[in-house]
């Protein structure tokens, strides 16, 4: 190898790490997802007052669902739809108590109609 050979490596570009940006790394989350886990523990003289264990998981909606991770459809608090079929599961609950308190007051009444007359 000849000096001239040393000298086109030295001006050759040094590769180095992709240049990639906050939007590049933010989709690569949320496409892929991540999962952050951790335990927050606090002892007192080796006595476990209180332990923390959370578990996080970033992604997409389709990533989530992907992963079989839905909840949000089935919360009423989160969902307009969960929260109108818990509202209409909860009035078929109320209807059919009142229809047992009706028939059990009518049957009561009549037979205190039959034991007054």
């Amino acid at each position: 190898m000849t000096d001239l050979d040393f000298r086109q490596d030295a001006c050759s570009p040094v590769p180095g790490p992709r240049n990639t940006d906050l939007a590049d790394i933010l989709e690569r989350v949320l496409d892929k997802g991540i999962v952050i886990a951790g335990d927050i523990k606090i002892d007192l003289l080796d006595i476990e007052l209180l332990t923390i264990r959370l578990r996080l998981f970033v992604a997409s909606v389709d990533t989530a669902k992907k992963a079989g991770i839905d909840w949000w459809e089935t919360d009423p608090a989160l969902s307009s739809r969960a929260a109108r079929s818990a509202l209409q599961a909860e009035n078929r609950e109320l209807r059919a108590r009142l229809e047992a308190l009706e028939s059990t007051s009518a049957s009561a009444s009549s037979s205190r109609g039959e034991t007054e007359e």
